[in-house]
This record gives structure tokens, C-alpha cells and sequence, in this order.
């Protein structure tokens, strides 16, 4: 049944090219004449018409039992070669013997010798271009099949400046993968016009719907300046599409013209977050910081680099960088002589637990200002190499804030974080310690004014969450979430740089600042949206593996413990856990002993520990869920 099916499909192919032959046929004959007489109907007379009419016919088919003969009707057209031009060539070699004598039988020698000839050329070329066209269709088909795959039909967030520009650069820049087959606005003044071209369609209600309708594969948010909440629901609806959604960088770039397509930036997961974001007071930042000498310590790292880059903004009078990592110190160093051209700039290696180096450091360079940024903060890491924890956290804390005290610094800030809070692994017990030192130090002198800044995970700094689910998406998945139902407090490094900085302002001695983050994200959620917006399905495109929580790793983290109460700022976002009080003198011999075990890479470490951080509880089946 099946072969009968194409041997009958095969013969309608047949019969169509015979006949589209025998028009071709008639049709040059026709066209010849109309030529001859220099394509004016009227001048053509009529018994050349009256001839052609019987001789063409005639002369078609002639051709056609020439053609079969030729095997022109057994090609498979689709692979129309060099092998049917040769025949062709054959089949119209036999009628150039053909049809004079056909001339002369049929009596129409007194026909114009130029018809014969013409009609002649141009029926081969008919024949040649009706085995041809086939394939070139064919060919054409493919080559728009491949470019419809390779284009983005771009579906444009925004009908302001920036979606303009995108517009332009799309334009003159020749990016022809790019399509934009609509724009969407909410301003209802714009629906319905025409942006450079191109129809703004209505708001953003309609996102989904065009995205089917266009099959959609990109989406721009082309708004430079927008509410955060307002950005947040609309990147939510995109996220929804699961069509990758890319955005223009900012105002900076709107502002200096280098909105661009390949300036365009993936959406991120911090687009997401269920609140507003954090910014700190720049008059109050300035007045902390201007003209004053500041050093960053960990400066190379994700929190020290940006707070490098925006205590740069403010002109210091002088900032000084102290790290132990010399690869990503260099950067950040090559990054702000770049940017900063006029900024006095000091990079120094070195290790905090080297009391020397440290007190030379602060003799030579006299600052005003230190943010402590240097740690280990690796959770795993450190549960396998608790020692190293308490040396270089704890000690390290320990020799900065004497010598600062030494020193005459007037103000030392300590980069802190929730796993210090009721800690079930070394790294927040370490921070914990470290709170604890900077609190003792702020109640036993008044020279330096102590403080620390408490806050939850950083979005895209280094050993965080975002950047793994990131590569791991990139690579294919799977995506590795620890547990279905972990959930962790979320701010963006600007955010917790901003924090830091108006914390320096607020402090009048041993307070630990944090932040209202809102309400806190699961993992889980963060990791299907950030596959959402990077345009795949979870569990389809991009497979979610849980792995088990890790030793010392809880559920949830808290941001205060209960004893320290919470106050608020001039800033409603930020607020003040109060010290805790202690036994200074018991907690220093304490601290000393516990300081001497690590440098003997005593085994009992968590143990000694526990007995000074007394809310620390080390990782076990029963505490991981709390």
C-alpha cells in the first residue's frame, strides 16, 4: 500500500514537469515572436501568429518524446546536477536537427530565421531553470529554515530612550540575528504608536501572549531607570515565559550613549528579590570618608573590591588595599587606577596574623578608617580545617583591632556575617569569636571606635550560591541544590557595601548593624527561576539534583540572636543588635588558649570552641535543621 502511494506520488511529479516542459515550450516560441518585433503586439502579423499556434504546439511535443528519450524525466530533482545539463545539452542537439526539418514540412521557412532561434535559446533555458528551480527552492527553504533558527525575535520591554538606542544600534550596527517583532509599554500614551518602526502593542500584561504569538526567543528590558519593585514584577512575568531576558546596564550607559546589543547583560537572580533595595546615604558616606585615610583589608576579595571601588567615589585622601591573595589584589588594583586616575592608592600585600607586618603597615600608612574584610569564609572548607579557621579569622581579627588600637585608627569596622548567629560550623563560630573581640575591644578603650556588619548571603560574591547554579546551567546542568527546603537571607554586594559604609557613620562604639532583608528565598525557587531567565525549563531543559545539606550547614539562618535585641537607624532598613554582655577578662584568657591550641593544630578545637561561643552548636543530624 505504501509503495503504491509514492509510485503514484512519483507519477504526478511526472506529469506536472511534462506539462510545465510543453508550456515552457509554447511559451518561448510566443515570447520569440513578441521579441522579434520589439515586444509590440501590433506589429506582429498575422499569419506568424496563425503559425505559431500550430508550430508550437507541435514543436513541444517533439521535445517532450526528445526529453524522454534524454532521461530528462528520470532525475531525482532535488539533486538537479551537473549530469541534466549535459543531457539537456544532448536533447537540444537532436532538435536543432529537429526542428528545421519540422520548419520546412510544416511550411514556415518564410518565418523570421531570428524566432527560430530565439525560441530555441530560450526553451533550453526553460528547460535548464524547470530542473533547477526545484532545487534551488529547495536550497532557499533550508537557508531561511537555518536563519529563522538562528534569529532572535527579540519581544522590547520599554519604549523610552534606551529601547530606541537598542533599536538604532540593532540597525546600523547590521546585527541581523536580531528581530524585534514587537515592543511593550505601560504607558498608555505610547500603546499603539510606532517606535522607530515598530509597533508598541500595550503593557506588560500582554508579555505572555506575545511571546506565544511571535514565538519569542529573547526578550530586552529596555528600561534604564526604573522602580525596583515595579522592575521586579515585570522580570517576574518574563521569568514566568521562560524566555531568556537580557537588560541595558544602567543609566551611566544610557546617559554617555553606549547602549548597545552587545553591551546587554543577562538578567539576574537579585532582580527578583521580594524587596527593595538597600542604598545607603551618600551625603553621610562622603562625610565619613572624605579626605580621611582608609584601608581595606581582603581588599581583593568580592566585599573588599567593592568597597574599594565605592570608597574611591568619594575621594579619600588616601586608600590603602592589604591582602594576602596577589591575583585578585592585582586586579582590583589595575581596575581602580583605570577608573580612578587621581586616587591615591596604596596595595599592599601582606597576612593579618603576621603582627609585625601588620604593625608596619599601620605606622608607616596611619589610617583613619579600617574595614576588615579579610577571612575565611568557606563553609565546608572550614569544617575540614578548623585550626586554620581560628588562626586566620580569630587570630587574625585579634592582632588587627590591638594594633589598631595602637595605632591611633580611629575607626575599625569588622565584615560579619548570620552563620555567626547561633553557628553549627567553625566559619560562623570564627565570625562569632570575631564579633566578640571587636566588642571587648570598643568596652576597653575610646580611642577607636569598634563596630561590626551582620548580613546574610552576598549575590555573585566569591564561594556564593549564584555563581556554581551560573556555570552549572552553562554547562548543561544539572543544577546541585543541598536541600528541597533550604532558605537563606539574600543582598547584593552594593547592598552590603552600602550597609557597610553607612554603618562607619552610625557607630559610636561596639554595635553590630544589619539589615532588614525581607522575607528570606529557597534555594530551590532561586535555582529554577535563575534556569527560567536564562531562557529553560527546570527539570526538562536543566536538571535540579539535591545533594544533602552540608556538614555545618542549617536549613535557616538567623540575623540576631534574642539576647541582642534590635534598634533602629535613620535608615528603616538598617538596624542595631546592642553588645551582649561578658566577662572581658575571662573571655581574653579564653581567647588565648583557644588561639595557642589552633597554632599546636590541637584535635579538640570545636570542643575549645564551644566553651567560649556557648550558642555554638557543631554540626550533627539532630542540629542541621536548626
Amino acid at each position: 500500500m505504501e509503495k503504491k502511494f509514492y509510485r503514484e506520488k512519483y507519477r504526478l511529479k511526472i506529469a506536472a514537469l511534462v506539462f510545465i516542459d510543453a508550456l515552457a515550450v509554447i511559451f518561448s516560441y510566443c515570447l520569440a515572436l513578441f521579441i522579434r518585433y520589439d515586444c509590440i503586439f501590433s506589429n506582429i502579423p498575422q499569419e506568424y501568429i496563425d503559425h505559431v499556434i500550430v508550430f508550437a504546439p507541435s514543436v513541444a511535443a517533439v521535445s517532450l518524446i526528445v526529453y524522454y528519450f534524454c532521461r530528462l524525466y528520470r532525475s531525482i530533482w532535488r539533486y538537479a546536477s551537473v549530469s541534466e545539463v549535459y543531457r539537456v545539452i544532448a536533447a537540444y542537439m537532436i532538435l536543432a536537427v529537429i526542428i528545421p526539418l519540422m520548419n520546412v514540412v510544416m511550411k514556415a521557412y518564410f518565418m523570421p530565421r531570428s524566432v527560430l532561434v530565439i525560441s530555441y535559446i530560450l526553451s533550453m533555458i526553460a528547460c535548464i531553470g524547470v530542473r533547477f528551480s526545484y532545487r534551488l527552492l529547495r536550497y532557499l527553504a533550508i537557508v531561511r529554515e537555518k536563519e529563522d533558527e538562528n534569529i532572535q525575535r527579540v519581544l522590547l520591554i520599554g519604549a523610552g530612550q534606551a529601547a530606541r538606542e537598542i533599536i538604532k544600534d540593532i540597525t546600523l550596527a547590521g546585527h541581523s540575528e536580531y528581530k524585534i517583532k514587537a515592543i511593550v509599554d505601560d504607558n498608555k500614551m505610547k500603546q499603539g504608536r510606532d517606535l522607530e518602526g515598530i509597533r508598541i502593542v500595550g503593557g506588560r500584561e500582554m508579555i505572555p501572549e506575545l511571546v506565544k504569538k511571535y514565538s519569542i526567543n529573547k526578550i530586552i528590558f529596555a528600561i534604564a531607570h526604573i522602580d525596583p519593585e515595579e522592575r521586579r514584577k515585570i522580570l517576574t512575568i518574563c521569568k514566568d515565559t521562560g524566555v531568556k531576558t537580557l537588560a541595558v546596564p544602567g543609566l551611566y550607559q544610557l546617559y554617555s550613549g553606549e547602549v548597545r546589543v552587545s553591551r546587554l547583560q543577562n538578567v539576574d537572580i537579585a532582580d527578583l528579590l521580594g524587596r527593595k533595595e538597600v542604598k545607603g546615604d551618600t551625603k553621610e558616606i562622603v562625610k565619613a570618608l572624605y579626605g580621611h585615610t582608609v584601608m581595606v583589608t581582603g581588599g581583593g576579595g568580592s566585599i573588599g573590591s567593592e568597597l574599594c571601588r565605592q570608597i574611591a567615589e568619594v575621594h579619600p585622601k588616601q586608600l590603602i588595599i592589604f591582602d594576602i591573595y596577589e591575583n585578585s589584589t592585582y586586579e582590583i588594583e589595575q581596575e581602580l587606577k583605570r577608573t580612578f586616575p587621581m586616587l591615591n592608592l596604596v596595595t599592599l600585600s601582606g597576612d593579618m596574623t603576621d603582627r609585625k607586618r601588620v604593625a608596619d603597615v599601620l605606622d608607616t600608612y596611619k589610617p583613619d578608617i579600617i574595614y576588615h574584610a579579610a577571612a575565611h569564609k568557606h563553609v565546608p572548607l572550614m569544617e575540614t580545617s578548623p585550626n586554620e579557621a581560628i588562626k586566620n579569622n580569630v587570630a587574625g581579627t585579634k592582632i588587627m583591632a590591638e594594633e589598631a588600637v595602637r595605632a591611633g585608627v580611629k575607626r575599625f569596622l569588622l565584615i560579619s556575617t548570620d552563620k555567626a548567629v547561633n553557628p553549627t560550623n567553625i566559619m560562623g563560630a570564627s565570625k562569632r569569636l570575631c564579633e566578640m573581640i571587636i566588642q571587648s575591644m570598643s568596652r576597653k578603650q575610646d580611642t577607636t571606635v569598634f563596630m561590626a556588619v551582620r548580613f546574610g548571603n552576598v549575590l555573585g560574591s566569591n564561594g556564593s550560591v549564584i555563581p556554581l547554579f551560573k556555570k552549572q546551567i552553562a554547562e548543561g546542568g544539572p543544577v546541585t541544590v543541598t536541600d528541597k527546603n533550604i532558605i537563606r537571607y539574600f543582598m547584593t554586594i552594593p547592598e552590603a557595601v552600602s550597609l557597610v559604609l553607612q554603618a562607619s557613620y552610625y557607630a559610636k562604639g561596639g554595635e553590630i548593624f544589619v539589615l532588614d532583608m525581607g522575607e528570606p528565598v529557597r534555594i530551590d525557587d532561586m535555582a529554577r527561576n535563575l534556569i527560567r531567565l536564562s531562557g529553560y525549563k527546570p527539570d526538562i531543559d536543566i536538571k535540579i539534583e539535591y545533594t544533602g545539606l552540608r556538614p555545618g550547614e542549617k536549613l535557616y539562618e538567623e540575623l540576631l540572636m534574642d539576647e541582642e535585641g534590635m534598634t533602629k537607624t535613620e535608615n528603616d532598613l538598617i538596624y542595631i543588635g546592642h553588645p551582649i554582655s561578658m566577662d572581658d577578662e575571662k573571655f581574653d584568657s579564653q581567647l588565648q588558649e583557644l588561639i595557642d591550641a589552633a597554632y599546636q593544630e590541637s584535635p579538640d578545637i570545636e570542643k575549645l570552641v564551644q566553651n567560649v561561643v556557648t550558642t555554638y552548636k557543631p554540626y550533627t543530624e539532630e542540629t542541621k535543621h536548626g
